[in-house]
This record gives C-alpha cells, sequence and structure tokens, in this order.
C-alpha cells in the first residue's frame, strides 16, 4: 500500500468577473478562508467584478434575479424569472439577502476587503477594465494593492501548489 505524500496549497489566486451579490462574496470568502489557513492569496477584480471594488457601488451589490435558475423563493419555490424583471423585485431580493448575509455576521464588502488584506492577502485591479470603464486609483477602495494586467496577475501565480480560481 503506497502512501501519497500531501503537497498543501501554498498560494490561491482568484479572478472575480462578475459584479453580482454572489458572485463577488464567493471571491471574498475563498480568499478570507485562504488567508486564515495560511494561505498565500491574491484576488484580481476584472470587468464586472470591479463594482465589489469601487467605492460607490461595494455595499450596494445586487442578486441577479433574472436568468437565474437556482434562485428560490422562501420555502424553496423556483424563482419565476419574470418577476425579477418586475420594477423594485431586484432591490428587494437583494435587500434581503444582504439581511440574511448579516444575520449569518457575514461583513459588508468593505470590510472583508479589509479582513483580507489585514490578513496578508492581495487585492488587485484589472488594468484593462479600470480603463475601460473609465475608473481612476481613487474611485476604488484603499485596500487595493495595485492595478495591474491579467500578464502581470498570472506571473503572481507560479508554483506547483498554486490554484486559479475564476469565479
Amino acid at each position: 500500500m503506497s502512501t501519497e505524500e500531501k503537497k498543501p496549497l501554498e498560494k490561491v489566486c482568484l479572478i472575480c468577473a462578475k459584479g453580482s451579490l454572489e458572485d463577488v462574496y464567493a471571491s471574498l470568502v475563498m480568499a478570507n478562508g485562504a488567508v486564515m489557513e495560511g494561505i498565500e492569496t491574491n484576488v484580481f477584480f476584472t470587468f464586472f467584478g470591479l463594482d465589489a471594488i469601487t467605492k460607490k457601488t461595494m455595499n450596494n451589490l445586487h442578486t441577479a434575479t433574472t436568468g437565474n435558475p437556482a434562485m428560490r423563493m422562501p420555502g424553496g419555490l423556483p424563482f419565476p424569472t419574470m418577476l425579477g424583471g418586475l420594477p423594485g423585485v431586484e432591490s428587494a431580493v437583494s435587500s434581503m439577502m444582504r439581511k440574511q448575509m448579516g444575520d449569518l455576521d457575514m461583513p459588508p464588502v468593505d470590510e472583508f476587503l479589509e479582513m483580507i488584506t489585514a490578513g496578508g492577502g492581495k487585492i488587485y485591479a484589472c488594468k484593462l477594465a479600470i480603463d475601460m470603464f473609465k475608473l481612476k486609483k481613487e474611485d476604488l477602495s484603499d485596500e487595493i494593492s495595485d492595478i495591474i494586467t491579467i500578464g502581470q496577475f498570472y506571473e503572481m501565480c507560479d508554483g506547483d501548489r498554486t490554484q486559479i480560481i475564476f469565479t
């Protein structure tokens, strides 16, 4: 019987390209978990994921209510896609999601970013997306380590015990 030597993960590199509440929190929870486990953590925000690190939008993210087949109403019934398009529904669902997350002591986005960087994680913004959306460094969270290209990010992701995760 052979015993395989375990090789623990040493570095995780996450790419967040979507700006919905559930997509951003998936990245933040995984990044924070990695930091808490002592794993080197780099998070790259690009395209609509930039909403998570833009001061104006970071704490007002919305849940996708249309085109989301996993969306459920209270009680577990499927959420009708057409209902998600009605005025005020997306805001109400997003508010409910934020309340449920608050009830679980999940911090708002700005605090999550602070926790990640306080633990040694690094947060990066995509230069291409920043230029495309005409944002400036001062528009972004103070927790941003740098604005870099995807090539620069990939250079940070070297090593045989590294995982790149796209959310």
